[in-house]
């Protein structure tokens, strides 16, 4: 990775997730009710990413911004155990650290959000100067019409003025303009992720194959999420396919990240189209046997150790 000081830097999101899980209904007003157990854990989609990246052996860098409060300095305490790099992560005279209460039950997940510190997240922010000490740049928070410029632009100067390869994730834009100019980004984009639903919506087509086929023309590797079903990947012509890890599921908080983190990690690596799903599928089906958006998710002896066993498995 070209003997750079982080092997990636990350820009966005993190906060604190309380997850409250087995919960069906909130009391009523002037009522309390009680749970078992209440979860304190990192979460934000940049840095649920980042901590998927470190955990794996590789040294990230994050920028973002905290408060000057304890949760703060929960999220610097699990960003050293997980080998990111936090000198470019800000803190707040002002603002507290965002935090989302989640709600959890078999069947669906309901949140509570304060925004705090994320309130202050824009992609002008990013330190082009930082980015040329990275051997990849992963980015999120696209919002469409409202900050498309600033995203080409810095596309732009990664291209430019770095060495650094680059990720993408779309996201669910909850505008629902689905802004046709994205296809503007895609030929400064070496990895470009979305899940199914997204990718129809951008593509404006039936279904996400087609959709990644048409995105295939302008970027170098487009990857779709597909849940449950697996993950689809399209590279120089390359089409490949591959179904998801059967494992029982307790909290799909961060699978999406959590794929992601494991794909880059393979293409960072040098493996090919087929292991970097793999190592996506895995990373994604590992962290959703657990509560909280990163606590299931493998280091890279486990990652290895639980492929092996899949393949094995398989195989029988």
């Amino acid at each position: 990775m070209k003997g750079k000081k982080w092997d990636v830097y990350v820009y966005g999101d993190v906060n604190i997730d309380l997850v409250v899980p087995g919960v069906s209904s909130l009391p009523k007003p002037g009522q309390e009710d009680e749970v078992p157990v209440m979860d304190t854990y990192v979460g934000g989609g940049a840095a649920l990413f980042a901590l998927g990246i470190g955990k794996l052996g590789l040294h990230p860098v994050f920028q973002g911004e905290v408060g000057d409060d304890c949760y703060g300095e929960l999220i610097r305490k699990e960003f050293a155990a997980k080998n990111i790099d936090d000198s470019l992560l800000g803190t707040s005279r002002t603002e507290k650290t965002g935090i989302s209460i989640s709600f959890t039950n078999e069947k669906d997940r309901s949140f509570l959000t304060y925004r705090g510190t994320n309130a202050g997240i824009y992609i002008d922010k990013v330190d082009i100067e930082g980015v040329k000490n990275a051997s990849h740049i992963h980015m999120t928070g696209y919002e469409g019409s409202k900050n498309h410029a600033a995203y080409l632009s810095l596309l732009k100067r990664v291209k430019a003025e770095t060495e650094a390869t680059v990720s993408f994730d779309l996201g669910w834009d909850s505008t629902g303009e689905w802004n046709p100019q994205i296809k503007e980004l895609f030929p400064y984009i070496d990895v470009l992720f979305m899940n199914e639903t997204e990718a129809i919506h951008y593509g404006r087509t039936k279904t996400a194959q087609e959709a990644a086929r048409e995105f295939a023309k302008d970027c170098d590797r487009v990857v779709i999420k597909l849940g449950s079903s697996g993950s689809l990947a399209i590279e120089n012509g390359k089409e490949v396919f591959l179904p998801a890890y059967r494992v029982k599921a307790v909290d799909t908080t961060g699978a999406g990240d959590s794929f992601n983190a494991g794909f880059v990690y393979g293409f960072l690596t040098g493996k090919g189209l087929e292991e970097c799903l793999a190592c996506g599928n895995a990373c994604g089906a590992l962290n959703v046997t657990a509560y909280g958006g990163n606590t299931g998710f493998p280091d890279k002896e486990g990652l290895k150790e639980f492929m092996g066993k899949k393949k094995g498995e398989e195989t029988k």
